[in-house]
């Protein structure tokens, strides 16, 4: 049974606030065979207190509907899918228009204690789109397949913590889940991920991992891949799921 995965350039806070660096990132997470490149959508006031240490940068890498706008229009010239994690319920509004195939759900969202999560979480449910969730720092999974009952839904083995350790993954749990939110550090975690899913004889998994690039100096790149590691891990998983196991 063939494996087929769909890889995930998260590219969140890396792109700065500044579209020759978003415009980077989108070509080179093209260049290296990610499916879609990912953005968060979020109002910095929703999330953070203006006396957080990084509040300057959450502020400037904050994405309004204009800048989503430019954000999508440059991977559609490039040719990689655009979506995002959103994380206000107009925001779901705005990237409809944008007409994005899909939607992530965040960790901190499936918690369900920043403003308007539940209401971010029902406007998604409503657009019957499928549906990528992380729920690395808990939530009610059953709340949460409820309200996407009638949503194709990924769930993400994820460990919400930036750089995780890769010795803290519980991979019998991990092989559980299609999806894979990797904060790990280089690209060995979702290789190995890939290969047991592989072994399970799984049709279909989606990978997610953090990109940056070379200079990214934002709270991400702690926690990010540079691009042409991104090109060694698509090329790998690649690999995979030809392997006949």
């Amino acid at each position: 049974m063939t494996l087929k995965s769909f890889i995930v350039a998260e590219i969140a806070s890396n792109w700065e606030g500044s579209f020759s660096k978003a415009k980077k990132l989108i070509q080179e997470s093209k260049n290296a065979g990610a499916d879609a490149v990912k953005f968060q959508m979020w109002r910095a006031n929703d999330l953070y207190n203006n006396k957080h240490p990084n509040w300057k940068f959450i502020k400037k890498s904050e994405i309004t509907f204009e800048k989503a706008k430019k954000l999508k229009q440059i991977a559609d010239k490039t040719g990689i899918e655009f979506f995002c994690s959103a994380f206000y319920p107009e925001a779901i509004e705005l990237l409809e228009k944008l007409k994005v195939k899909r939607y992530k759900i965040a960790s901190r969202t499936c918690l369900l204690k920043d403003p308007f999560s539940l209401e971010t979480l029902k406007e998604k449910s409503n657009t019957m789109k499928p549906i990528i969730i992380s729920m690395g720092m808990g939530g009610n999974k059953k709340q949460i397949e409820n309200i996407f009952s009638k949503n194709k839904k990924t769930f993400c083995y994820c460990i919400s913590e930036y750089p995780t350790n890769i010795n803290k993954i519980n991979w019998k749990n991990a092989i559980k889940f299609d999806g894979f939110s990797d904060h790990t550090l280089g690209i060995t975690a979702p290789i190995i991920f890939a290969i047991l899913k592989k072994q399970k004889k799984s049709k279909n998994i989606i990978i997610e991992k953090h990109v940056k690039l070379n200079n990214s100096r934002g709270p991400d790149a702690s926690s990010s891949i540079d691009t042409y590691e991104l090109s060694e891990l698509v090329k790998t998983i690649h690999q995979i799921e030809k392997l006949k196991i």
